[in-house]
């Protein structure tokens, strides 16, 4: 029975994995609408015919290397259950110490190694992928210091959770899922103070813009938007990669708006103003808070899901899982299955919510800056330098975008310039 299902369950990740290499590759690509072709949404006429080969081909691979990625941690986990390692990682962490308390920690830390050696290939392809088309400019020991930084935070993180969780099934085996959630609430504000201050940090150096004509004039914006902003911080971005970036992160009084040096390489004034203006919206319309409280929502419902699923496939498959009841910490990877499908199920929901916001920021944007033509070409060099897909297949923006595409995003500009222009 345990071999069928693994076999199962190796193939069923064979063919999904085939389904999308013949949806990303085999597939006609989808075509520019007629309506868009020779506008300046068209990729044709701000990409050479070698950068336009080369986006099509990163963008393959890297939306191949996404939906291969997920799946791949859930047959990982479910491997892990039924071949017995979890099991065996219970009974290393009892055989370590005598400490009780000292259990779960070692036990999680066997866990954590073995998925972070699974997944590693699959970091590595994507590593060398943005290497080899040039997205990247950081060094393997660089990149292997940010996956260290990576496994250490994420380990830190599950070492709070998973005993305080575990702890709660046990004392109420009915609703240590309620229990759990209350706790995520401050928990997770509390990590979103910390995130710019203390986590960001370790892997970049921020500092107040050093341009100060260039931050005299975004603070000069900010104050028409009654941001009480004093700095805006550049990261030093450019020794890890090409691609530009700038972002809203934190809440309250560690807000902060920060800016990629690469994007203050690579763009002018014009432009940096349209795209701190963007940033600038999030704050203004508090889409922090309203990712934060959709968060916060959805993780309850995930939660209470996780519950009722783990109840379920203990009492149905816990033989062959070894898992004798929920509350032991041999369940572990079956609570990390249950969590990363509802993500990943839950992730059309989440990222049409996040486009609609971003839609949100490039209207106020436009509006502030009344510049189509810096907003046009800003949004031209960020698909340039981050060979991204102006018009991408349907499932990879359902799954993918957090973003509108480059098409929606430059059209509607385009659209803002003409009557603009038909207005003067």
């Amino acid at each position: 029975m345990v071999r069928k299902m693994g076999f199962y369950a190796v193939l069923a990740y064979v063919l999904y994995g085939l389904f999308f290499y013949w949806y990303l590759f085999q597939l006609p690509e989808p075509k520019l609408p007629f309506e868009y072709q020779g506008t300046k949404a068209d990729p044709t006429t701000f990409l050479n015919g070698r950068e336009l080969m080369l986006t099509e081909e990163y963008s393959k691979i890297r939306n191949l290397l996404f939906f291969l990625s997920t799946p791949f941690e859930w047959l990982f986990y479910f491997l892990i259950l039924l071949f017995g390692f979890s099991k065996a990682f219970k009974r290393w962490a009892e055989s370590s110490t005598k400490y009780k308390f000292l259990h779960t920690a070692i036990y999680l830390f066997w866990l954590s190694l073995f998925a972070y050696i699974a997944t590693f290939p699959l970091s590595y392809i994507s590593y060398s992928l943005s290497k080899t088309y040039h997205i990247s400019t950081q060094s393997f020991p660089a990149w292997m210091k940010d996956e260290l930084i990576d496994f250490w935070i994420n380990f830190g993180t599950w070492l709070i959770i998973v005993p305080v969780l575990y702890w709660l099934m046990k004392k109420s085996k009915k609703r240590w899922w309620l229990y759990g959630w209350l706790l995520s609430v401050p928990f997770t504000l509390f990590m979103m103070f910390l995130q710019p201050v203390v986590i960001d940090p370790l892997y970049n150096d921020f500092y107040p813009l050093k341009d100060k004509q260039l931050e005299t004039k975004i603070l000069a914006m900010a104050e028409k938007s009654h941001i009480p902003a004093k700095h805006v911080f550049e990261v030093d971005m450019a020794e890890k990669t090409n691609a530009l970036n700038a972002y809203v992160t934190g809440i309250g009084s560690n807000a902060r708006i920060v800016l990629w040096d690469t994007t203050l390489n690579k763009l002018n004034d014009n432009q940096i103003l349209f795209i701190m203006a963007h940033e600038m919206c999030h704050y203004v319309e508090k889409h922090i808070y309203w990712g934060i409280g959709g968060y916060l929502l959805l993780s309850l419902l995930g939660l209470y899901l996780t519950y009722r699923l783990m109840n379920w496939t203990v009492k149905r498959y816990g033989k062959e899982f070894k898992i004798p009841d929920v509350r032991d910490i041999r369940s572990l990877p079956l609570f990390f299955i249950i969590i990363s499908m509802l993500i990943f199920v839950s992730s059309p929901f989440t990222n049409f919510a996040s486009r609609y916001q971003e839609t949100r920021a490039d209207q106020y944007a436009i509006q502030m800056t009344k510049n189509p033509k810096a907003a046009i070409s800003s949004f031209q060099e960020l698909t340039r330098s981050g060979l991204s897909q102006v018009n991408p297949p349907q499932l990879v923006k359902i799954f993918r975008y957090t973003h509108p595409s480059m098409l929606d995003r430059i059209s509607k500009l385009e659209e803002y310039e003409i009557k603009q222009r038909n207005n003067e």
